[in-house]
């Protein structure tokens, strides 16, 4: 456990935070994403949205996060299980739904 530091404040903790998040406060941690509460999933237009998607290197199924706030994209995703380059390929409509999500080898 972190020791205070002689002189140095504690930040305020506000009443209307919840337990998780005082704690991201308290120490100065960066907020955990909910993917659950994304509003994103199953194809809400624009934003951020979680898919799971199955690496064409070793098989197995990751959850990774998309932006679909811009337009269609191919962009390099190393796979968060066997850390192989994976070309993802985004197609996005006007209103930034994801049309179609293509997970493909890089070498």
């Amino acid at each position: 456990m972190k020791r205070p530091i002689p002189g140095k404040q504690q930040p305020e903790l506000d009443a209307n935070l919840t337990d998780a998040q005082s704690i991201d406060v308290q120490y100065g941690l960066e907020p955990v994403i909910d993917t659950s509460l994304s509003a994103g999933h199953g194809g809400a237009p624009g934003g951020v949205q979680f898919h799971v998607v199955q690496c064409p290197y070793c098989g197995e199924s990751f959850e990774t996060q998309l932006d679909t706030s811009s337009d269609s994209a191919r962009y390099i995703e190393d796979c968060q299980i066997c850390c192989q380059p994976i070309e993802f390929r985004l197609e996005v409509d006007h209103a930034g739904v994801l049309q179609a999500l293509s997970t493909l080898r890089s070498d």
